[in-house]
């Protein structure tokens, strides 16, 4: 029993040591999204013509497909997070388990 939650810590690290670099991909892909929707916005709103109300909707509506894809980015570095969050709260549960069978096995 002992050596399966010494198993299943190592396979949690190994685990929780991908989510750096997961979340760094995340995080610049995120990034890129943004800049892309703030480029496409810009370039929309000086194209336009009109009141700036109008043009903030035109340019906002011109804009739309990559404001989905910086939300999507967003969706995806969040999940990560929360991945990396549960593995941690998983590897402190198994730090516990391991420390209340070995106080058992001194009884």
């Amino acid at each position: 029993m002992l050596s399966e939650i010494q198993r299943q810590i190592s396979d949690l690290i190994a685990e929780n040591q991908k989510g750096s670099t997961a979340l760094y991909e995340c995080e610049k892909a995120l990034a890129e999204a943004e800049y892309e929707l703030d480029l496409t916005e810009s370039k929309a709103f000086i194209k336009h013509e009109g009141t700036v109300a109008d043009r903030t909707a035109l340019s906002r509506l011109s804009a739309a497909p990559m404001r989905l894809e910086r939300d999507l980015r967003k969706a995806e570095l969040n999940r990560v997070r929360v991945k990396i969050k549960s593995i941690e709260t998983a590897l402190m549960a198994m730090g516990t388990q391991i420390k209340l069978m070995q106080s058992e096995m001194k009884l």
